[in-house]
């Protein structure tokens, strides 16, 4: 029988946040590097796919018996990995991995919170400069980030294939998130952006009767 188990919960934003979003046009004066936004709202979203990138390769950094490298290909991640993000490569039984797990695009959800608290839009615009270490020459960017205090509603849907391997694979999930929190999200994370935070974490069955007992205390803990 198919089961299928959503982890919800909420990311915090804790310091600006920039993942990319188009800049294919750019008035004089416009922002250099825009955020990525829906484009229904124009409110700031964070891609599934950079929260699976960035918890993909923090725990082959954690987990992978040789370190990664560029070229490194992710078909050499350790089997617990590969099993949740899918692989090229095929397994015992010949078939090609298929990952685990699914990841969602996240929404921001607390608009009336931020206006409340004083927010006079959803996303600010820092000023940088580029020095050349040799010449001295600066060239100033505009950097629009997602601030601080957004939050962003968040879920993964995870296929149940092996009962044995449920426990492991959920202390996984929750493995990389922590060290998601401890790492960053999105770009410039070594000039402060990017520090997130999972609250309200839980795990309940969405597809079948799958017993989700005990993999709340593993998400919680």
């Amino acid at each position: 029988m198919l089961n299928k188990l959503k982890i919800e919960g909420t990311i915090k934003v804790e310091s600006g946040l920039h993942i990319g979003g188009s800049t294919e046009f750019a008035a004089i004066g416009a922002i250099d590097s825009p955020v990525i936004k829906d484009s229904l709202t124009n409110l700031p979203i964070i891609p599934g796919s950079s929260l699976k990138g960035k918890m993909r390769t923090l725990l082959a950094k954690a987990y992978n018996d040789a370190p990664l490298v560029s070229g490194t290909s992710a078909n050499n991640d350790d089997y617990r990995i590969k099993r949740l993000f899918g692989a090229t490569t095929q397994n015992a039984d010949g078939q090609l991995i298929i990952g685990r797990l699914i990841f969602r695009d996240s929404i921001l959800s607390n608009r009336e919170e931020l206006a409340q608290l004083g927010a006079k839009s959803y996303t600010e615009t820092k000023f940088e400069n580029t020095i050349d270490r040799f010449t001295a020459v600066a060239t100033p960017r505009q950097i629009e980030r997602v601030i601080r205090g957004s939050k962003f509603d968040f879920e993964l849907i995870y296929d149940v294939e092996k009962e044995s391997e449920v426990e492991e694979d959920i202390q996984l999930v929750k493995t990389g998130l922590e060290l998601l929190e401890n790492d960053y999200l999105g770009g410039s994370g070594s000039r402060g952006y990017g520090k997130v935070k999972f609250e309200n974490l839980s795990i309940k069955p969405v597809l079948g009767n799958y017993d989700v007992k005990g993999l709340d205390a593993i998400l919680e803990g």
